[in-house]
């Protein structure tokens, strides 16, 4: 099994990157937050992976941190999520909003994932929900989750498609900016393009 790449950045496409180790070429797939992550082309990179093994496939999943291999396997060991959904789940913001989402119960907060409805979303909150807190996630009043959906909806009412608003967003992470500035910031990183 293949638990880690660390080798050259050659390629990258939407969805997947192309990592040189000991001159083979192996194709990893990454969640959009991973994808933003990235050194530039040429440069070295470390992904902690998982293989994920089929009848008629076989494919790798990547990822910067260990945490984040650690709950994308506790998603895809949830019936009825696959490996793409699992990354799409982890694309939907940041990994620690993500377990405090699932550790507060908020399904409001998943089902803003493209492809996650509400009892899936019910059903991740139902199996990792105690995983979450006993893993140290506190939950209290936790206003950046909110204010994370609404900046998303925004987006979403201006025109914006989901992964558009999600992948600007990604890139102005501070909490501690209002919904406005957040929404403000983000425009302008859509205007560039």
């Amino acid at each position: 099994m293949i638990a880690a790449l660390s080798g050259k950045l050659v390629s990258r496409s939407e969805k997947s990157v192309t990592v040189e180790v000991g001159g083979v070429g192996y194709r990893v797939f990454l969640s959009q937050d991973g994808m933003l992550k990235l050194p530039n082309i040429g440069e070295e990179v470390r992904l902690y992976t998982h293989q994920h093994v089929r009848e008629d496939a076989l494919e790798l999943y990547g990822f910067m941190h260990p945490a984040e291999l650690e709950l994308f396997e506790m998603l895809i060991s949830i019936s009825g999520i696959g490996p793409r959904g699992a990354l799409g789940i982890l694309g939907a913001g940041g990994l620690d909003q993500l377990r405090r989402a699932i550790a507060a119960g908020d399904t409001g907060y998943l089902t803003k994932v493209s492809g996650i409805g509400r009892k899936t979303a019910e059903k991740i909150v139902l199996e990792l929900r105690e995983k979450m807190s006993g893993r140290g996630v506190t939950v209290g009043e936790h206003p950046a989750l909110r204010d994370e959906a609404d900046a998303l909806d925004a987006l979403l009412s201006l025109g914006y498609s989901r992964d558009e608003a999600r992948e600007a967003l990604a890139s102005v992470r501070d909490d501690s900016l209002s919904i406005e500035r957040r929404v403000s910031s983000a425009l302008k990183k859509l205007g560039k393009r």
